[in-house]
């Protein structure tokens, strides 16, 4: 399940993406999962496991990620650490449900991310409730984000 906690949280990694930089392996850019979110956020193509084919700067090494692809990834590899996912644009929120779909995960989100239309559900630790859509979130975490 996916687990969030909003607000400031001292243990999360604030800066997945120098998290990343210093940590990742060859591994987390061949899995399957992670072409996929690659492909998606960025629009991007993984040639290898050093070189990404970006339609926009051609090609790249797995550090010139976006930032929201780095902090998935972080996520999805190293799922028992907190990051904050507020570095993720709302492109990722689909990726973030997926992958608590896949496993127990908890985030730290510092904004009101749009997780979409559809029903999901996402734990709210600062309140401890169960959330199934944003009709749902968007109360609950506006008293607590400001």
């Amino acid at each position: 399940m996916l687990s969030v906690y909003y607000g400031d949280m001292s243990e999360s990694i604030y800066n997945p993406a120098r998290y990343f930089k210093n940590t990742y392996t060859d591994e987390w850019i061949t899995d399957e999962l992670s072409k996929k979110m690659i492909k998606d956020v960025d629009k991007s193509e993984v040639l290898g496991p050093r070189i990404i084919d970006s339609p926009v700067l051609g090609g790249i090494s797995p550090r010139e990620l976006s930032g929201g692809v780095k902090t998935l990834i972080c996520i999805y590899k190293q799922p028992d650490k907190i990051f904050n996912a507020s570095a993720c644009g709302d492109n990722c929120a689909r990726w973030l449900l997926e992958i608590g779909n896949m496993m127990d995960v908890t985030i730290n989100l510092r904004h009101i991310m749009d997780f979409g239309d559809g029903d999901f559900t996402i734990k709210v630790l600062n309140t401890n409730q169960i959330i199934h859509n944003m009709r749902e979130l968007i109360p609950v975490a506006g008293m607590i984000v400001r």
